[in-house]
């Protein structure tokens, strides 16, 4: 998909969510209750994705202060007698 279609479909997409919203007010209460919980769980996903993308960027670049153990090489060398 190019990035003009992807503009395009996110527009109408947006669009749509706003028609529903000014509908919203006049529509039935059992239409209220789904738009809410579909709404919920949008806001769920993606509040999981940003923590979940947090929370591995945070033990991945060291942003703890400590040195990440994993990336760090050892130098053997050989024992001097």
């Amino acid at each position: 998909m190019s990035s003009e279609g992807f503009l395009k479909e996110m527009q109408t997409i947006g669009e749509k969510f706003l028609l529903k919203l000014q509908k919203l007010p006049k529509a039935e209460p059992v239409e209220i209750v789904s738009f809410c919980v579909v709404l919920l769980f949008i806001v769920t996903v993606l509040l999981l994705m940003v923590i979940a993308c947090s929370c591995c960027c945070y033990s991945c670049c060291s942003c703890d202060g400590r040195p990440d153990h994993r990336r760090r090489k050892i130098q053997v060398r050989p024992i001097a007698h």
